[in-house]
């Protein structure tokens, strides 16, 4: 049972975003996925409180106080959301409990750097989960996206894509939806996207 965790110690990088969604394509696929939310603020649950009775179902995962436990039987599949600020032992706990790492990360300078201490930390772990970055709201071909992608990769970590900035992923979240619950034409430039870093997570 892959465990994945979206991580980022800034906040407002678009966790939540990219964890629903990657919920939202196992759900599709009829796994039995269960997204816990590790955030104070429960973005994550809010949102599956949102969601539609007649789309995959997702479980909500409670994690009590941030601490991992194992999730219900039956279970193919959790994502985890996590908050800001995440480090100590909370982060500890996460790195030990996932399979694969997440860190969706913006292509400013700002975000790199606000991030840079955290993805050192994470470039030397020798925890087993498999660690690759995410680039949010960001155009592939533009100098930021490189700027991005040069860095990280001097850290030794991959960079599995970018999702463009987009109102789709704000006006889908309104409803509890995902890009895999409307039909694919609406959001025909946004899925190509998400096909390196879903052959990433399913490796």
């Amino acid at each position: 049972m892959p465990v994945i965790a979206v991580v980022n110690p800034k906040g407002g990088v678009g966790k939540s975003t990219f964890a629903t969604n990657l919920a939202g394509y196992f759900a599709a696929q009829g796994h039995k996925v269960m997204l816990g939310d590790t955030d104070l603020q429960q973005s994550s649950r809010t949102w599956l409180s949102l969601r539609p009775a007649n789309l995959p179902v997702i479980g909500a995962w409670d994690v009590m106080d941030g601490h991992v436990a194992k999730p219900p039987r039956g279970t193919t599949h959790v994502v985890l959301d996590t908050p800001a600020g995440l480090k100590g032992a909370r982060l500890e706990a996460i790195l030990s409990a996932a399979d694969k790492l997440i860190v969706p990360l913006q292509a400013s300078i700002f975000d790199i750097l606000a991030t840079e201490e955290f993805l050192q930390k994470l470039a030397k772990c020798d925890h087993r989960c498999k660690v690759a970055v995410m680039g949010m709201r960001v155009n592939a071909r533009s100098r930021a996206a490189d700027q991005l992608a040069h860095y990280v990769a001097r850290l030794g970590l991959p960079v599995l894509g970018y999702l463009r900035d987009t109102q789709n992923y704000i006006q889908l979240a309104a409803h509890g939806a995902t890009l895999w619950d409307v039909a694919p034409s609406r959001v025909d430039k946004d899925l190509p996207q998400w096909e390196a870093i879903l052959d990433w997570v399913q490796k």
